[in-house]
């Protein structure tokens, strides 16, 4: 039982890892159209990378539960979560984003190749992760909730991307196809990793409705909204949280994680 907490964590470990070998391992094959070829990806394997990413998740969020429950709380088991979601939460959203720049630039009229300059930008998203998990083991302040938006919402941000261009809701696959909105997007999610803006934790320490009124109406939302948004719900949620994260102003401790 010593041991079940860091078991989790490798977990979500090894999930981060099958996610990153579905998305290098998506196979291409060659389409001609009107005498001209095309590369084309098969896109199944990146959303079962999506599926390891929602699994991951899971067990980023059990494993702290479970180290609360069994008093096993450590330094150590701080820095292998953290070594944990810079692959599931940091690299794998930044290598989805990597193919969905490319697809949305070969989508455009008379381009046969990409320029990896031209894709780099999406690899900041595991860069900005990686200093955004090495800020949060040593501040102090994010006892209670975070500073900046955790890992974890932008990988399951980022994962929800490949199921709604499938799905298409609400016509949301034309706007992730436009390689200035993944640009946008990228930009967005590495500001807020880094940002000085207390950020709302999901923990609930009491029933009290005074203290948890916007975890309450996050919860709510995101209930509300899954029959009708569908894979939609994700985005609307992130956004969601970041607004009532901003209109509550939740405060921040002093004690260690």
């Amino acid at each position: 039982m010593k041991q079940l907490p860091n078991i989790l964590t490798l977990s979500n470990l090894f999930c981060g890892a099958l996610a990153v070998i579905y998305i290098l391992h998506a196979p291409q094959y060659i389409a001609e159209f009107n005498g001209v070829e095309y590369t084309i990806t098969n896109p199944e394997p990146v959303y079962w990378a999506s599926a390891m990413v929602v699994l991951a998740a899971l067990f980023d969020f059990t494993d702290g539960l479970a180290a609360r429950w069994l008093k096993l709380q450590s330094p150590f088991g701080r820095e292998l979560d953290s070594l944990a979601d810079v692959i599931s939460f940091g690299l794998v959203p930044g290598l989805m984003l990597f193919r969905l720049l490319r697809s949305a630039y070969m989508r455009m009229p008379d381009v046969f190749d990409v320029s990896y300059i031209n894709l780099a930008p999406a690899l900041l998203v595991p860069c900005f992760a990686a200093y955004r998990l090495a800020k949060f083991n040593l501040d102090t302040r994010q006892s209670e909730n975070f500073i900046g938006i955790p890992t974890p919402a932008v990988g399951l941000l980022v994962a929800s991307f490949p199921l709604i261009i499938l799905y298409n809701p609400f016509n949301l696959a034309h706007w992730l196809q436009n390689i200035w909105v993944l640009y946008t997007i990228i930009a967005l999610l590495c500001y807020l990793m880094v940002a000085e803006i207390p950020m709302l934790s999901l923990k609930f320490k009491s029933l009290q409705l005074k203290p948890n009124w916007a975890r309450l109406l996050l919860v709510a939302l995101s209930v509300a909204g899954i029959p009708v948004l569908k894979f939609a719900t994700v985005p609307f949620v992130f956004i969601c949280y970041v607004l009532l994260s901003i209109v509550s102003k939740p405060s921040t401790g002093n004690a260690v994680k």
